[in-house]
């Protein structure tokens, strides 16, 4: 199967496997479609890791399947890819990309829907799209805008570089860059912090994050009073402040907690 999906201890794992290059062709544009619908309202699913087999991340869109001769399909085909990275990034728990070798194209624009990016040394980004005659079309440039600034976005896609693991990670695109050898392990470590974390707080910050992204400051803090009266009725946020209350009160350390993500 060209993409593939598992689920153990809260931590679902998302897996393209379509060698050699991992291209995002129907069938694993699809399968990552199902996924993504049936892991979205999934309460005991707490983080979610997307990663590749083979030497690469992903080069990208199926280009050969784009009938340029059919404007109307191909763009229709061109919206249903985004619909689907859309729901990808509005998952309400946090996702963790694990790219290692070439990550190009819709590649990197999947990877940038992702969280945290936990790159590979060996790993390479790129914005292949002008290099076509094209633009990035599941909404690249903004993302890397968002992460990185206007200048550096608009440097990558209009050359269409190959940026290294660690420019990457100095333009604050990449979480982590860590050897070859260790991105399974660094990537499960990560996932483990996370799949025993605060999940409804985890969500409403990728909430005002995304409204940030779309409003700014300003739209995200009008979310706020919404988004407390939710999580302050959580049994985690309960527990959580009456155990930091409990322990200053005895002038102890607060408790490392166990949250259960009701």
């Amino acid at each position: 199967m060209a993409f593939e999906v598992s689920t153990e201890a809260g931590v679902a794992t998302f897996t393209l496997n379509n060698p050699p290059q991992n291209r995002l062709n129907t069938e694993l544009m699809m399968g990552f479609a199902g996924s993504v619908e049936q892991l979205k309202d999934d309460d005991s699913v707490r983080v979610l890791v997307i990663r590749a087999e083979g030497d690469n991340f992903s080069f990208g869109g199926e280009i050969a399947g784009w009938d340029m001769t059919d404007p109307e399909q191909t763009v229709a085909l061109f919206g249903v890819g985004l619909q689907i990275t859309n729901a990808f990034e509005q998952l309400p728990f946090p996702v963790i990309a694990a790219v290692h070798g070439n990550c190009f194209g819709g590649g990197f624009e999947i990877a940038l829907r992702a969280d945290v990016i936990v790159a590979a040394e060996s790993a390479k980004f790129c914005h292949t799209e002008a290099a076509l005659g094209m633009f990035t079309l599941l909404g690249g440039v903004q993302r890397v805008a968002e992460r990185a600034g206007r200048s550096r976005a608009a440097r990558w896609a209009l050359t269409s570089e190959r940026v290294s693991a660690a420019d990457a990670f100095a333009a604050g695109v990449v979480a982590e860059v860590v050897p070859d050898a260790e991105l399974a392990a660094v990537t499960a470590q990560w996932a483990a912090r996370l799949a025993c974390g605060a999940t409804r707080a985890h969500a409403t910050h990728k909430t005002l994050l995304n409204a940030w992204a779309n409003g700014g400051v300003k739209a995200a803090d009008a979310l706020i009073p919404e988004l407390a009266a939710k999580l302050i009725r959580t049994a985690d946020a309960k527990n959580g402040v009456a155990s930091a209350v409990d322990a200053d009160a005895a002038g102890i350390a607060r408790p490392d907690l166990e949250f259960t993500g009701h």
